[in-house]
């Protein structure tokens, strides 16, 4: 990274919060909670990610992404490039996404979470696969 300056922004910067659906509408179905994340939130959470030179995130997760690459492209809108990346080692990342435990993988390894603001990994997983179907890039059935 380099520039000392935007290191210190982003260890400064809150993580991003996909927005939630009211209680009282989702007590009357079994859909999502969160309604995940929008472009722009999605590349500003993935703006967060430091591109440490040995990524602790990688080593903590099972099918060990490449998580620094995939989140730069986030960053830089190449959402298609990212799930490229996402999917070299994680065929499902729209199930990984919702359920894997990234608070005690991969989230739990990265550097900021010292700070207690890791990068919500799980959610730009799921980001990917859900932009993907919207852009009709991956297949409806999958």
């Amino acid at each position: 990274m380099g520039n000392v300056e935007e290191m210190k922004a982003k260890m400064a910067a809150d993580r991003i919060m996909a927005a939630e659906r009211p209680a009282d509408v989702r007590n009357k179905d079994f859909e999502e909670v969160n309604n995940g994340f929008t472009e722009e939130q999605a590349r500003k959470e993935a703006w967060r990610c430091l591109q440490c030179k040995k990524p602790l995130c990688v080593s903590g997760c099972p099918v060990e992404i490449d998580i620094p690459a995939f989140l730069k492209a986030i960053e830089e809108g190449e959402f298609h490039k990212s799930y490229q990346i996402l999917t070299k080692s994680n065929p499902i990342p729209a199930v990984c996404g919702r359920v894997c435990p990234q608070e005690d993988q991969c989230e739990k390894s990265c550097i900021l979470t010292k700070k207690g603001k890791a990068i919500k990994i799980g959610y730009l997983e799921r980001f990917e696969r859900e932009t993907g179907k919207r852009l009709q890039w991956i297949a409806q059935s999958h």
